[in-house]
């Protein structure tokens, strides 16, 4: 196996990877809701995927509602 003659700089070989960047995931709307969500994902609002009901999302209002009921009974 060969050896490398010339040693690179740290700056040249940060000069090359400055084009190595994340790129911010891409979202889509819901169909059922319309909100944005990540493609490829179960929305989080409503809990469809490509149409279909995968996960139950409670409400926000009856999640209040129960916790309420929880707390007045304990």
């Amino acid at each position: 196996m060969s050896k490398v003659k010339h040693r690179h700089s740290k700056e040249r070989g940060r000069k090359r990877r400055t084009h190595y960047k994340a790129e911010a995931p891409s979202s889509s709307s819901c169909s059922q809701c319309g909100k944005l969500k990540q493609s490829h994902q179960i929305c989080p609002y409503c809990g469809y995927y490509a149409g279909i009901q995968v996960k139950y999302i409670e409400a926000a209002e009856d999640r209040k509602a129960r916790k309420e009921k929880k707390n007045k009974t304990s």
